[in-house]
């Protein structure tokens, strides 16, 4: 993806260590379009072309209406100003609100609202948590009635019980557990302990029952798929480009030699892109596909590098007239091998909800500048906060063309923005010190247009596809052994 800065002076970029990273432009790539298979397809809107989908909806404020906007608003300057002065007569300077707030900026912007829907919903309150030392990889639960973290007991614990709380973490497998005797760990203090009730399974409240100690005298080790960790970050210094290991789980979806989408790693066998990436390409030959890891620079790519793509899932509702549920799976035929440079990225946990500003980032090798002239043949990143759906779908922005599965995230003002070439590429967030997919390049109006920012395929509302899809072969694997046992 290409992230694209207004104004053509050079801008020096820092990374969310030492500060935002500038804008990533990408050059524009073949048009897909002009496959033989594309051109027979029927007409579709210009969003729909190149490798991060270009939208001509949401159009407004533009030719007459313009002009009476522009009207209006310096009327409005008059006003606002005046008692602007007045106010700040009146008001002590303690109570002037701080410039340059992501709050500031939305509240500029009073577009009629397309949809009452908000975007990022505040989330219900979670009745039961989970999280697992990093030391000794035990198992702890947290109920919504007591504070405290339990540890869990081994009595009533199974196989599947893990998984469903491996997904609940943002991860995709289940790799290992085993029950740890008490008295082979050293406990830091008196803790407690929360047991499985009898005949009840799954994540609720009611499940977990606090108890004084274990009856078995052993408690739960449990070990998710490794995810969203960047080995190589404290090594990293700051820069447009991005250094090899900065994304790790940074994937380049090729067909034959050609560069067409980024993606995602999930899991060894498991990479994530944009549906539409695929889908002008759907009748082409499977073995043409690759796709290329540990990559910074194109350059470096030599013919038949990369693993093979063995299947092509992208999700059965996704619509290419409007690019809703835009979003595909990549099964590899070999496994890739983790390394400094190559890993996973985590899925968001349930119910999690970054909130409205939050600052992520998007990278990718798209264009680099706003005529689509120039692509980046090494990695670039940039960093855009998110923003709320109820301002992405007002009628100076997209006007209702987000649907729940999607999310917006970049500035109203251009600045940065993802492009042609980086569609299917990751958005990521941090929560604490994990790294976690929220989203995936989709579409959007231009690159780096005011009022126009970058769309993604929200990954929160795909987790269940995504786990069922991809952990198939280890579900019926646990099944056998729980016939087997």
């Amino acid at each position: 993806m290409s992230l694209m800065l207004d104004g053509p002076a050079p801008v020096e970029a820092q990374y969310a260590e030492e500060g935002p990273g500038s804008g990533i432009f990408r050059e524009e790539p073949e048009d897909p379009l002009q496959s033989p298979e594309a051109q027979q397809q029927p007409s579709r809107p210009d969003w729909a072309i190149g490798e991060r989908l270009v939208s001509s909806a949401g159009r407004c404020c533009t030719g007459w209406h313009g002009w009476a906007l522009l009207g209006a608003l310096g009327l409005l300057a008059g006003v606002s100003i005046g008692s602007w002065l007045l106010v700040l007569y009146l008001w002590p300077a303690a109570s002037q609100p701080v410039p340059g707030t992501l709050e500031d900026e939305e509240m500029t912007w009073n577009c009629s609202e397309a949809s009452d829907e908000e975007a990022l919903h505040p989330s219900l309150p979670r009745t039961v948590s989970f999280r697992i030392n990093p030391e000794e990889f035990l198992l702890e639960v947290q109920v919504r009635a007591r504070p405290d973290w339990l540890l869990v007991c081994h009595e009533g614990w199974s196989a599947a019980l893990g998984v469903q709380i491996c997904r609940s973490l943002g991860h995709l497998r289940l790799t290992h557990h085993k029950a740890v005797n008490l008295s082979d760990i050293r406990l830091n203090g008196s803790r407690e302990f929360a047991q499985l009730s009898p005949r009840l399974e799954g994540l609720l409240e009611e499940v977990w029952q606090p108890r004084d100690s274990c009856t078995s005298g052993q408690i739960v080790s449990l070990q998710c798929s490794e995810c969203g960790a960047r080995p190589l970050a404290s090594r990293i210094v700051g820069g447009q480009a991005a250094a090899p290991g900065r994304w790790p789980w940074q994937a380049s979806v090729a067909l034959g030699s050609r560069h067409t989408c980024g993606g995602s790693v999930l899991a060894p066998s498991w990479v994530v892109t944009a549906a539409h990436c695929t889908h002008s390409f759907r009748l082409s030959r499977l073995s043409s596909w690759r796709v290329h890891v540990g990559l910074v620079s194109h350059s470096t790519v030599r013919p038949h590098q990369g693993a093979v793509v063995e299947r092509i899932i992208a999700h059965p509702l996704y619509s290419a007239q409007n690019h809703d549920y835009d979003l595909a799976l990549l099964q590899l035929r070999t496994p890739l091998h983790f390394s400094d440079t190559v890993g996973a990225v985590c899925l968001p946990t349930e119910e999690q909800a970054f909130p409205r500003g939050s600052q992520c980032w998007v990278s990718g090798w798209g264009h680099t500048d706003p005529s689509h002239t120039h692509s980046s043949d090494t990695l670039q990143d940039t960093v855009v906060p998110l923003l709320s759906t109820q301002l992405c779908n007002s009628s100076c922005v997209y006007s209702g063309a987000l649907t729940p599965r999607m999310l917006c995230a970049g500035y109203l003002d251009g600045r940065v923005d993802a492009c042609q070439g980086d569609s299917g590429g990751p958005l990521v967030c941090l929560d604490g010190d994990t790294w976690r997919l929220v989203g995936v390049v989709s579409w959007g109006h231009g690159c780096a247009e005011p009022n126009h920012p970058g769309v993604y395929s929200k990954v929160a509302e795909f987790l269940d596809w995504i786990q069922d899809t991809a952990q198939l072969p280890n579900t019926l694997y646990l099944r056998l052994v729980y016939i087997i046992t």
